[in-house]
């Protein structure tokens, strides 16, 4: 103990991870932050061994897939392990994210924390896109295509900005090799953008559940929320665990198991499940310069929610009203999600105009309208226990 608080670097490990005071009340709610790390840390690892293998051309991707799931040792392990962590890796963002707009996490002074949060979910996104094109099976292929067209409908340089990213005049070598690069890249971004928002996080520290200064009753990192960690670090390696070995294609696509035709067009063209309710948002709108611009603002809008909640209150705790709408807000993101794995008919595509509209009204309107009603309420109350002091 006494080393980690001599050595230059390891002192900044004990700041972080020993010592770190944390509010005594927090709950499981707050160990999804470990367990995004253990992803992150299983995805750059299991990545780098299916790199060794991978081959990105349109010829040999598909082929050299195959080769890793059939003939090296242990190869379809590494892969399902990596497809499958991705997708848990959104489950738990996804809770990541409700359980700070639960608990008014983005507010002041951890605005920071929140807007580094954002921008990791907007490259994770991107990341997980990229990779799921890599296998080069039918949706992988006609999910690039559509896709990176979408970037057409920008005005004057769209169509160059699509040819720039295809490198020619469709998806081709170029694209997969492009795409690979990155795919490869973009994690040790991630990494870095994690560090800083560990780092902008350990400013100010964690918030809790009832949403009050906490510095009077903390408690060190190890051991107490170090163990707590693991609890739900060794319960994730049971379910990965579960699906890896006896549901490996549950939440993958059985198209992907098709080699790339560009000459055959999949009955229906839908991304991996994570990417659903964005999907959805954008094929609502029928423009599709709009629909580019709201699928976007789908996720950047999370970046203004410390300006639109004007609530004195932090969190939903002891708040009734925000807590309505707050289940409701997660039943539109599920009935999107929803719609997004549909056929864009009647009636999918006008339910899904609704939900985007509600999805939107909630960041724009519920939430400032239901803050200011608190805030009256709030003054109200004052004014009235003055009156009876008085």
């Amino acid at each position: 103990m006494r080393l980690l608080k001599q050595n230059v670097l390891l002192r900044l490990v004990n700041s972080y991870i020993v010592d770190s005071p944390q509010p005594a009340n927090i709950t499981y709610l707050w160990n999804f932050g470990s367990l995004l790390a253990t992803c992150l840390i299983i995805q750059i690892l299991t990545g780098a061994f299916l790199a060794m293998h991978y081959c990105p051309s349109v010829e040999m991707a598909f082929n050299s897939v195959e080769h890793i799931m059939r003939d090296v040792n242990n190869g379809w392990l590494i892969r399902y392990v990596h497809a499958n962590t991705a997708s848990f890796f959104f489950i738990f963002v996804y809770a990541h994210v409700a359980r700070g707009l639960y608990y008014g996490s983005y507010q002041s002074p951890r605005v920071l924390v929140w807007s580094i949060g954002v921008i990791i979910l907007v490259l994770m996104m991107a990341k997980s896109f990229l990779g799921y094109v890599l296998p080069y099976g039918q949706m992988s292929l006609w999910g690039a295509t559509v896709i990176t067209n979408l970037l057409s409908a920008i005005p004057v340089f769209g169509q160059d900005l699509v040819e720039l990213i295809w490198g020619g005049f469709s998806v081709s070598n170029a694209t997969l090799n492009r795409f690979f690069s990155l795919h490869y890249l973009l994690p040790f971004v991630l990494a870095a953008l994690a560090v800083a928002h560990l780092l902008a996080l350990h400013v100010h520290g964690s918030g809790n559940p009832n949403g009050v200064n906490a510095n009077a009753d903390r408690m060190p990192m190890h051991p107490y929320f170090i163990y707590k960690d693991l609890v739900t670090i060794f319960a994730f390696f049971l379910a990965l665990s579960v699906i890896v070995f006896f549901y490996p294609n549950l939440l993958g696509h059985s198209d992907n198991y098709i080699p790339a035709d560009p000459m055959v067009t999949p009955a229906s063209i839908v991304p991996e499940w994570y990417l659903l309710p964005f999907y959805a948002i954008l094929r609502s709108i029928p423009n599709k310069l709009l629909g580019v611009i709201a699928m976007f603002a789908s996720l950047l809008i999370l970046l203004i929610l410390p300006l639109t909640d004007i609530s004195r209150i932090r969190g939903n705790q002891f708040r009734p009203g925000m807590k309505i709408a707050f289940f409701a807000f997660i039943g539109i993101f599920l009935i999107l999600m929803f719609l997004g794995s549909q056929h864009p008919e009647y009636p999918y595509v006008e339910i899904g105009q609704v939900a985007t509209a509600l999805y939107f009204a909630w960041f724009l309107a519920f939430i400032p309208i239901i803050g200011l009603i608190e805030n009256t309420l709030l003054d109200l109350n004052d004014k009235n226990n003055k009156e009876v002091s008085k």
